[in-house]
């Protein structure tokens, strides 16, 4: 199938879910993800900040940019001109950062912070006390440029889907209680961020509010 057909068959099953669509679009030619966009998507998700800028600049300006990988501080800079969403903050030092690099450029950039829930430990993310230390330190609330807009994991990578739907549980259970204790008249506070092309369905039933799909929308690389 080709990437129209794909895309149209995932809109045509989350539509009515209000879960946003991130099209992973690593490794992914111009031209492919021209035909994306030209079926009407919009946001496009990249793991590597020298790839992101390449295709910015080459792609429509109304192209809602996502950060989904692991970003190192001494590149933000590179991004936060036009980024869109970062969806992968594993440390107060890199908030710091991205907030340092959004007052330069006069933004307020919406963040996800990244929760470590796969029994992996190769995934990048904040354990779940961190993220509450994280929030209740005075260093976070010196940070005017940036806004926490959610949450994000990467469940692990295996065939046990009882074993997914358990960790993306957790996720959707500490985000409620986050919602609860740190943002409960904001409104922007609202994302979670989970679930990808081989566990997607799972992640919507346990409550995800965007799923990030490369080979369902793209083919196998």
């Amino acid at each position: 199938m080709s990437v129209t057909e794909n895309l149209v068959k995932i809109k045509k099953e989350t539509d009515s879910l209000k879960v946003q669509l991130i099209a992973v679009s690593k490794t992914k030619s111009i031209d492919e993800i021209k035909e994306a966009y030209a079926t009407g998507q919009r946001d496009f998700g990249e793991n590597q900040v020298q790839e992101l800028m390449e295709k910015q600049a080459a792609l429509p300006e109304d192209i809602r940019w996502h950060m989904i990988g692991h970003l190192q501080s001494n590149k933000v800079k590179y991004i936060t001109p036009f980024i869109s969403l970062i969806h992968s903050v594993d440390s107060l030092k890199l908030l710091q950062e991205i907030d340092k690099q959004a007052q330069k450029n006069n933004r307020v950039i919406d963040c996800l912070l990244q929760v470590h829930i796969a029994d992996e430990d190769t995934k990048f993310g904040l354990d779940y006390d961190e993220v509450i230390e994280l929030l209740r330190s005075e260093e976070y609330s010196l940070l005017k440029n940036i806004r926490i807009v959610g949450l994000m994991g990467i469940a692990t990578n295996t065939d046990n889907e009882r074993m997914i739907k358990e960790e993306f549980y957790e996720l959707k259970t500490l985000f409620n209680g986050i919602k609860l204790s740190f943002f409960r008249k904001d409104a922007s506070f609202k994302e979670v961020s989970m679930g990808m092309s081989s566990d997607y369905k799972i992640a919507i039933e346990q409550g995800s509010t965007m799923i990030r799909l490369g080979s369902t929308i793209f083919g196998s690389r």
